[in-house]
C-alpha cells in the first residue's frame, strides 16, 4: 500500500523548471510531499490518490507554483538592518534621507529613555564565526540603502547633512552598495586617528577637511563599531527571514564577515526555527579559523552549510572604485582601485583551493574580472569548474572573459536587479558612458556561451521577482532572458552554485519540497513581473508564509 502524503498542493499551475537536458519545464496541476520531499507531480486527480486521513490539502486556486527561490548572494544582516534602522532606500533627495535619519534619531532617544537601547548585553563568544568587534549599535543613529543616482541632486550624503541629524550622537548612512558611507562630525572626531591611516583616496577632503564621505577600507572601523551583538543580530536575522518568506526565498548564500550571524543561524536551526536554508560564505581572512574548527565547503546540516571562501578585488561603480581597463566617463583620471590587489588575491585563492574550499571573489570592473579568472587558472591544479569557484557581480565582462568563464566552468553569480542602473541617464551611463553601459550585465551572452549563471540580489533589494523582471526587460534588448531562463537562474542556477542541484532548484520527485506560489503567471505578465505577489512559501514541505 502506498504511504500517504503529508501535504498535497492541488489545482495549481505547477512549473517544474527542469533542465532542458532532463525534458525541460513541464507543467502539472498538483504536487505531493512526504517527509519534506516531493513524491509525485501530476494532475490533481492523480495526486489526490496519495491523500490520507491526516494529509493537509492545500488548494492553490489556479496559482502558479514554482521551485523556491535561492538568492545566491546576499548580506542578510544588512537586509535586516533596513527593517530595524532607517531605511534610506525610500529617500528621493538628501533632505529626505536626513528626515528619515532624524526620525530614527528620535526612536533611539525613546529606546534609551525607556531602557531599551538598541544592542544588548550579550557579549561576543569568540571563534571563527563570531564577531571580533562591536557590541550593539547602542547610541548610533544608522541608515541603510540610499542611492543618490536616483536623486535630482545626485551626490553622496556628507558630514554637513548628518550634522543636521545630531551633533551629540554618532550618525552613519550607508549607500546601497555598502562601498560608500557618510558620517557626521561626532563620528569623524571619534575615529580621527584611525581614519588618518586609511588608504589614500578613501577619506575625501574639501579645503583640507574630511567631507564625511568614506570609501571602501575607510568604512571598516565604522562597520566594526556598529556590528550588532548576538542578541541584536538575532533580531535583525529574524526580521530578514520573515521578509525572505514573504518574497518566496527558501534559501540564500550569505556573505559573512566578523558577524554573529553564523551562530544565530545554527541556534535557529537547532531549535527548528530556521525558515530558509543558509549557505555561509566566510571571508578569506577567516580561512585559517574555518579550517581549524573543521568546517569545509558543503559541510553542515540540511539547513546550514559552509559555502565558499570569499574575497574582494575591486569596489563599486557607484563609488567609482570598480577597477576598469579604461577611465570612468565622469572621472577621466580615474580607473578605480584594488580593494585586494591581484597578488594578494592569488595567494588567497591558492590557499583556499589547496584546502579544498570553493572560492568566490567580488569583481565588478572588467580588469577585476580578468584578475579573478587569472587567479583561478594560475592557483589551482584542480579544474575550476569542479571546484565551482565563483565570481560575484561580473558587471563588466568582455567577450574573452565570457569565453573564459564558460571554458573554466567558473560560476557567474550575478545580480539582475543592478539593471535598474542601466536605463538611459542612469548610474551606468553616468559612470561608463552609453557604449559601455550596453556591455554591462551580459546575461544573454553568458548563457549562450554556456556560462553557469546564478542569480542573487546583494540585498538591493532582496526580492527575486524584481531581479527576474529586470533580466526579462533589460534595457539592452539583446541581453534579455526569457522568463523561464531568468527563473531557472534564481532556482536551479543558484542551487548549482551551492552544489545543491541534486536536491533543490526544480520540482521533481526526490527533491526537497521548497516551493513558492505566485498570484499571477510571470509568463503572462512578463512586463510587470515585479508587481506579482507571493501567495505561499514552503520550505522542506512546511508552509512558512501563507497570504492566499
Amino acid at each position: 500500500m502506498t504511504e500517504a502524503a503529508d501535504r498535497i498542493f492541488v489545482n495549481g499551475e505547477v512549473h517544474t523548471l527542469a533542465d532542458p537536458d532532463d525534458g525541460g519545464d513541464e507543467v502539472a496541476e498538483a504536487v505531493a510531499v512526504r517527509d519534506g520531499a516531493v513524491v509525485r507531480t501530476g494532475r490533481t486527480h492523480d495526486v489526490e490518490l496519495l491523500a490520507g486521513v491526516d494529509t493537509d490539502v492545500v488548494d492553490l486556486g489556479g496559482r502558479v507554483l514554482l521551485p523556491g527561490f535561492v538568492d545566491a548572494h546576499t548580506h542578510l544582516t544588512t537586509v535586516g538592518r533596513y527593517l530595524v534602522h532607517a531605511d534610506l532606500s525610500a529617500a528621493d533627495s538628501p533632505g529626505a534621507a536626513v528626515d528619515l535619519l532624524a526620525e530614527r534619531a528620535a526612536e533611539v532617544e525613546r529606546e534609551e529613555s525607556g531602557g531599551e537601547a538598541a544592542g544588548g548585553g550579550d557579549e561576543a563568544a569568540g571563534g571563527s564565526d563570531e564577531a571580533s568587534d562591536g557590541g550593539g549599535t547602542g547610541e548610533w543613529v544608522l541608515g541603510y540603502g540610499y542611492d543618490e543616482s536616483t536623486w535630482d541632486e545626485s551626490r553622496y550624503l556628507t558630514r554637513a547633512d548628518l550634522d543636521r541629524v545630531s551633533a551629540e550622537r554618532p550618525v552613519a548612512a550607508f549607500r546601497e552598495d555598502m562601498h560608500v558611507a557618510a558620517v557626521n562630525g561626532v563620528a569623524l572626531d571619534r575615529f580621527a586617528e584611525v581614519l588618518a591611516d586609511a588608504p589614500d583616496g578613501t577619506v575625501p577632503t574639501e579645503d583640507g577637511e574630511p567631507t564625511g564621505v568614506l570609501l571602501e577600507a575607510a568604512i571598516d572601523p565604522i562597520y566594526r563599531a556598529v556590528e550588532p551583538d548576538r542578541e541584536e543580530t538575532r533580531a535583525v536575522v529574524e526580521a530578514a527571514l520573515d521578509q525572505c518568506a514573504e518574497r518566496g526565498i527558501t534559501g540564500f548564500h550569505d556573505m559573512v564577515r566578523d558577524s554573529h550571524a553564523p551562530r544565530v543561524y545554527r541556534d535557529l536551526d537547532a531549535a527548528g526555527e530556521l525558515t530558509a536554508r543558509v549557505r555561509i560564505n566566510y571571508w578569506s581572512d577567516h580561512l585559517d579559523a574555518v579550517r581549524e574548527v573543521g568546517l569545509a565547503t558543503n559541510a553542515g546540516s540540511e539547513f546550514v552549510e559552509t559555502g565558499a571562501i570569499k574575497s574582494y578585488t575591486d569596489g563599486s561603480l557607484g563609488g567609482r572604485t570598480a577597477r576598469l581597463s579604461a577611465p570612468y566617463a565622469d572621472a577621466p583620471d580615474e580607473t578605480g582601485q584594488w580593494v585586494v590587489d591581484p597578488e594578494e588575491l592569488d595567494e588567497a585563492v591558492a590557499a583556499a583551493t589547496e584546502a579544498g574550499f570553493q572560492f568566490t571573489a567580488h569583481a565588478i570592473g572588467d580588469e577585476a574580472v580578468d584578475a579573478v579568472l587569472d587567479a583561478y587558472e594560475d592557483a589551482s591544479e584542480t579544474d575550476a569548474g569542479e571546484a565551482r569557484h565563483r565570481i560575484e557581480h561580473v558587471e563588466l565582462a568582455d567577450d574573452d572573459a565570457i569565453a573564459r568563464l564558460a571554458e573554466t566552468g567558473v560560476v557567474a553569480s550575478v545580480q539582475p536587479n543592478f539593471l535598474k542602473w542601466a536605463g538611459e541617464g542612469g548610474l551606468y551611463e553616468e559612470r561608463l558612458g552609453p557604449e559601455r553601459t550596453a556591455e554591462t550585465n551580459r546575461y544573454r551572452d553568458m548563457l549562450d556561451a554556456g556560462v553557469e549563471l546564478a542569480f542573487g540580489s546583494d540585498g538591493m533589494p532582496m526580492d527575486p521577482l524584481v531581479g527576474v523582471h529586470h533580466a526579462v526587460t533589460a534595457p539592452a534588448e539583446p541581453q534579455r532572458l526569457t522568463v523561464t531562463e531568468a527563473l531557472r537562474a534564481y532556482t536551479s542556477g543558484a542551487a548549482y552554485a551551492g552544489f545543491e542541484e541534486d536536491r533543490l532548484g526544480t520540482i521533481e520527485p526526490g527533491k526537497r519540497a521548497d516551493l513558492v506560489a505566485l498570484d499571477d503567471s510571470p509568463w503572462e505578465a512578463s512586463d510587470a513581473i515585479d508587481d506579482i505577489d507571493v501567495a505561499l512559501t514552503v520550505v522542506d514541505g512546511e508552509v512558512v508564509f501563507d497570504d492566499r
